[in-house]
């Protein structure tokens, strides 16, 4: 009768990690399913022909070739789009940037309002956006009542092809609160001794700026940067809420436009090739960013 062998045991290392795959099992299959699945499931559909209801029938670049050639609002919608991204992201890191540097004073009840005005970045957009609306009406509108009450006769804003996208803009702004705290907290990280260093060299208050708070807040810049451009891309929730689009089609974001060839027109197949175009797009900015940003952010060296 021969003995049998005895099974080998698990070591502590490979039950700790049998258990850590264990746990992340759920979430890989979610993630394959809902996230993997479907981005390479929108870049087949981008070369066929799909409107949901009729079987899909491959096109190959044809989708493609008739937005670059054809589609004169796939080029309108871009180009409402680099509007609003060339001038809202730099009066955002602007305004993030000024309120940080006004509620980085040590004052009285400093915490109140820090807290109000990081409040309405919070606030649900579509809740925001119809505020706005109110806001932003020409007749009876808060503005426009305002400067009618100075003797000036505000724009029509929303109904207006010259104010429609300056005034998307401006309720974005209004949600400054949150890159407002992330500048704050670098200002906060900024070492005292660089300010006392500079001012003992004669440096004045806006020297002191311009040579020790902006290189210090370099890196907090770029990352909203970054962020801000590619969320700008995206805007789609406002226009959507606010205008459809309009007047004249001169709020029809590129985010927009495409939930209307998807979602409108059930053409899947147009609509996924506009969502690779804008991720490529994305993309590169992103990289040309980060390539860039060698020649302005300062990071600065550890010391041991």
């Amino acid at each position: 009768m021969t003995n049998a062998q005895p099974k080998p045991r698990l070591t502590n290392a490979a039950r700790e990690a049998l258990t850590c795959y264990l746990f992340l099992l759920p979430w890989g299959i979610g993630f394959l399913a809902f996230v993997i699945g479907p981005v390479a499931a929108s870049f087949v559909l981008g070369f066929m022909d799909y409107e949901i209801v009729t079987p899909a029938r491959w096109v190959g670049l044809a989708n493609y070739i008739e937005l670059f050639t054809d589609d004169q609002r796939f080029g309108m919608s871009m180009g409402n789009t680099l509007y609003y991204v060339l001038v809202f992201v730099p009066l955002h890191i602007i305004v993030a940037l000024l309120l940080a540097l006004l509620l980085n004073q040590k004052a009285r009840g400093i915490a109140v309002y820090r807290t109000l005005f990081y409040v309405p970045s919070i606030v649900p957009i579509v809740a925001g956006a119809i505020l706005w609306v109110w806001i932003l009406q020409p007749e009876w509108g808060l503005i426009n009542s305002t400067l009618r009450s100075v003797g000036i006769e505000g724009p029509l804003w929303l109904a207006s092809l010259t104010w429609s996208k300056p005034a998307l803009i401006l309720m974005a702004l209004w949600g400054s609160g949150a890159a407002m705290i992330i500048v704050l907290a670098g200002l906060q990280g900024v070492p005292q001794h660089l300010y006392e260093a500079a001012e003992i060299d004669g440096a004045n208050r806006w020297q002191r700026f311009q040579h020790v708070t902006i290189p210090m807040l370099s890196p907090t810049l770029f990352f909203i940067l970054v962020l801000s451009v590619i969320a700008s891309f995206q805007v789609f929730t406002t226009a959507y809420v606010m205008t459809g689009g309009g007047p004249a089609e001169s709020t029809l974001f590129y985010m927009l436009y495409l939930y209307r060839r998807a979602f409108v027109l059930l053409d899947m197949g147009y609509a996924a090739s506009m969502a690779w175009i804008l991720f490529v797009a994305v993309l590169a900015l992103t990289l040309v960013n980060f390539k860039l940003a060698s020649r302005w952010v300062y990071y600065e060296a550890e010391q041991s």
